[in-house]
């Protein structure tokens, strides 16, 4: 420990649980954490190196150490969120969002109003949601108000002025719209029943309201008024429509949060899905820049406070893909099949198509930014220790033996860079022996670049399994290069990634965007060197159908060949025009033999 008052300030804390924060020299405030164990905590930082580099240049900054001791580590939770977004430390990550999210108020009024609002104001009325996207709210306002008639005015409708008779009905009362509560047309008792359905349809739970309707189209057509009994009966039809239309899980499934996760090595995507009456009324993902390489379960914790407070989630019951430290009251399931895995399923795929939409617009908006994801991506999942920039992949070809090449692709940022593409004519290996070719190309090929002194890759890629690996190193350790440039072999059959001197393969995520990359380079290897051996193959057919003409040579073929560019224009040609090129006597053999 490079600063002695800070094993001084280690020494005195507490084994409890809690929350600690560090300061810089000058009284910044850099991070703030919990621990269910503040000492050991916190002695972590300082009695291991740190693994990653941004962690390092915290410890290197910390000055002093504060701390606060709570009863549980549920309470710490609490508090490390309440802190963090007071104290915007630089280190924590910050869920924080600019958003005012839209509600749906139920006015605190003898007959209340029922609209959408972004401002929430404490005068005893009811405030639902808040819901993530305003179209749902306003299919919620259409749904009600095609069901219920509600007045819309914003008159004092207090009983005195109501029956002073105050106010005239307007057209909404004409229009069918409103019943005329403000002449006393709609009782007070009539109405709050009302808003009492619609308090459970804003939940999620529209049977009351199906069997309300239901028995009043029985009544009305009993007393033979169809027509009435026809208009409940398309506010039937609307209810149930909706009710289909909302995601609907499992009935006995009721107010539970489902949450889930995934992640890369720069930011994390939690999906949050609320589920009432066994439909799903809510769905939101939070996107999360990461700041200190923190873990799946430090962010899904973070989270799941976060979002809960924000959309004021009442919800006991979780479920979650592994478990996490989370309030005491709160029971946490961790589904493994059934209805309970498919919405934690649904969750997950929620999160993984969020996070594919923003890495298409950051694709587009911002090249930059997804090259160094994709960079940073790769160098964590093949355990590199520089970002690999600079890619070069190498492919062998050949047919029964004949005409062995190579080639190399060279991949620059995450892109080709054709420029700068490279083939091989195998010069030292007779017969097909793709070992020695693989050896004698990544031989050649940086030998020349040390001559030339050129950028040398990050990683290199051989297309083919341990032998081909192996063959490779040979040549990078003559050369004294291994250890310096990074090389990686895959293997066709199963996409294996095989590692110097390690007999185990890694298996990437099919869907991983390291594997994509790696899997491009093997692809274009394999059709720049097919594309070359075809030329080489079918120039070396051309030659053998003139070689075989008596008289004819190699080096009278290749001089043919030069002046006519093709074997069908040396077919069609004159005896003149071909004796120009290789004098009478053998113009005379080559016209006779295609003619």
């Amino acid at each position: 420990m490079s600063n002695p008052s800070i094993s001084v300030q280690i020494s005195v804390l507490p084994n409890n649980p809690g929350v600690y924060q560090f300061y810089d020299s000058d009284g910044k405030i850099l991070y703030v954490g919990k621990a269910k164990n503040l000492k050991k905590r916190v002695s972590s930082y300082f009695n291991k190196k740190q693994e990653y580099g941004k962690t390092r240049v915290l410890v290197k900054k910390i000055h002093s150490i504060k701390h606060i001791v709570v009863a549980t580590e549920s309470d710490a939770l609490l508090l490390e969120n309440n802190l963090i977004k007071k104290l915007l430390p630089r280190y924590n990550v910050l869920l924080k969002d600019d958003k005012s999210y839209p509600w749906i108020c139920i006015k605190n009024e003898r007959f209340p109003r029922v609209f959408s609002t972004r401002k929430l104001i404490k005068d005893g009325s009811e405030y639902y949601g808040p819901y993530t996207s305003m179209k749902t709210v306003r299919t919620l306002l259409d749904l009600i108000k095609g069901l219920y008639p509600l007045r819309t005015c914003n008159y004092d409708l207090s009983r005195e002025k109501v029956e002073s008779g105050k106010y005239k009905v307007c057209l909404e009362y004409h229009l069918g719209n409103c019943l005329g509560p403000c002449e006393g047309f709609q009782s007070e008792g009539e109405y709050h029943g009302q808003i009492a359905d619609i308090r459970e349809i804003i939940k999620g739970n529209f049977k009351d309201s199906l069997q309300t309707f239901k028995q009043q189209m029985k009544d009305f057509a009993e007393n033979m008024e169809f027509e009435k009994a026809q208009r409940v009966k398309d506010k039937i039809d609307i209810l149930e429509n909706y009710q289909v239309k909302s995601t609907v899980v499992n009935p006995k499934i009721n107010n539970v949060d489902v949450f889930s996760i995934i992640s890369d090595e720069t930011y994390a995507y939690v999906n949050f899905l609320q589920l009432s009456h066994g439909a799903i009324v809510r769905s939101h993902t939070l996107e999360i820049k990461k700041k200190l390489d923190e873990t799946d379960e430090e962010l899904l914790q973070l989270a799941i406070t976060e979002i809960r407070q924000r959309f004021n989630s009442t919800s006991k019951e979780i479920y979650l893909p592994f478990p996490v430290m989370v309030e005491e009251n709160l029971k946490v399931v961790l589904p493994k099949l059934g209805d309970k895995r498919r919405i934690l399923e649904l969750s997950e795929r929620n999160a993984r198509f969020f996070r594919q939409d923003k890495l298409k617009q950051i694709k587009i908006t911002d090249p930059d930014r997804h090259t160094k994801r994709i960079m940073a991506q790769m160098k964590a999942d093949l355990r590199l220790s520089e970002e690999p920039v600079h890619i070069e992949c190498f492919d062998n070809s050949n047919i029964q033996g004949s005409n062995p090449v190579a080639a190399c692709v060279v991949f620059k940022n995450g892109k080709p860079s054709k420029k700068d593409y490279r083939h091989f004519n195998i010069k030292t290996v007779e017969g097909p022996d793709d070992f020695a070719s693989m050896e004698e190309v990544v031989f050649r090929r940086y030998k020349r670049l040390l001559n030339e002194e050129e950028p040398l890759p990050q990683l290199i890629v051989i297309d083919g399994g341990k032998g081909q690996l192996s063959s490779a190193l040979k040549s990078l350790e003559l050369l004294g290069l291994r250890g310096r440039i990074a090389i990686v072999g895959i293997a066709k059959r199963l996409e294996e990634i095989y590692f110097p001197d390690d007999p185990v393969p890694l298996y990437l995520d099919k869907r991983s965007e390291t594997l994509k990359i790696i899997q491009q380079l093997r692809n274009e290897a394999h059709r720049f060197g097919i594309t070359h051996h075809r030329n080489k193959r079918s120039k070396g057919a051309i030659g053998t159908e003139l070689e075989s003409i008596e008289g004819i040579g190699k080096k009278t073929a290749e001089q043919l060949l030069k002046s006519f560019k093709s074997v069908k224009r040396i077919k069609e040609a004159s005896v003149e025009s071909l004796a120009a090129s290789v004098g009478m006597a053998k113009a005379q053999k080559i016209y006779k033999s295609f003619h």
